[in-house]
């Protein structure tokens, strides 16, 4: 009676202890879950921090750069041009996820002295920009729609897109159909999921509303690739460079020594070779 009294005790508890330990794993994948929902909702914050400018605001950058408006569904680009006398070509700058165009549209002497125009527009909810970014899809459709707005006053001049750390899938993807003279990606992840992956390993790839797969656009150009990444750049790491460079082998890669992400343009190894590059078209 006593062994069999014994027997069931232990019985009770491990099958308490499977109850418990089977609560605690339910609960687990329960809050596993409302993280992974969460960030599917609210991935809009973590990807995008833009800075607002009030409607009224005037940029002064010169005689020379003039504010426009550029009509997409739904909302309204704000957009800063640089126009000379008689360009050689036209840059269109695609800027990354912070700030404005009062802080991104800069270094307008060098594209002077180049003697290449600059377009640069804000995304939906930065700086002047009506509306708010909902989907990846919208994205390309305002790149595209704004590029249509400028490249016609570039016939027969030289077209360059260049895109800088989130603006580097966006310039990739649009000089698919465009087929510039020169693409330029500057700081390019590889893709948003493999960036993902090394800072949240945790979240499946499934969950990104915004995968931004650089690497499957640069693999199908056809058209001249430079990229320039910082030697020391500890948020995109010049890997994920690297890895473009293997999908689109003609791809010409500079890593700028001593650079990291946001100082990139103020070294003159990437000075150097944007000039360079762009000198030879």
């Amino acid at each position: 009676m006593q062994i069999a009294a014994a027997t069931q005790a232990v019985r009770t508890f491990l099958g308490a202890s499977w109850r418990r330990l089977l609560t605690l794993l339910g609960a687990a994948i329960g809050a596993y879950g409302v993280l992974v929902a969460l960030l599917w909702w609210g991935q809009e914050r973590l990807l995008f921090i833009p800075g607002r400018l009030p409607a009224d605001h005037r940029f002064a950058f010169g005689a020379d750069v003039h504010e426009r408006s550029i009509e997409v569904a739904g909302a309204r680009l704000s957009a800063l041009h640089l126009r000379l006398p008689a360009p050689r070509g036209v840059v269109f700058f695609l800027h990354g996820n912070a700030g404005n165009l009062q802080s991104w549209f800069s270094d307008l002497d060098f594209y002077r002295a180049a003697n290449f125009d600059l377009v640069m527009i804000d995304y939906r909810g930065y700086g002047k920009s009506t509306g708010v970014i909902d989907s990846e899809a919208q994205l390309h459709a305002d790149v595209r729609a704004a590029w249509d707005a400028v490249a016609p006053h570039y016939a027969g001049k030289r077209h360059v897109l260049l895109g800088r750390s989130l603006g580097s899938a966006l310039a990739a993807r649009l000089a698919l159909s465009v087929q510039p003279a020169l693409t330029v990606l500057v700081s390019p992840y590889s893709s948003m999921g493999a960036l993902a992956g090394e800072y949240y390993p945790w979240v499946p790839t499934a969950a990104l509303r915004y995968p931004l797969a650089t690497e499957h656009d640069v693999a199908r150009l056809r058209t001249p690739l430079l990229l320039l990444h910082g030697e020391r750049d500890t948020l995109i790491a010049v890997s994920h460079s690297e890895t473009l460079r293997q999908c689109y082998p003609a791809a010409r890669l500079v890593v700028v020594k001593g650079a990291g992400h946001n100082d990139l343009q103020q070294f003159d190894g990437y000075t150097a070779a944007l000039r360079a590059a762009l000198d030879a078209l």
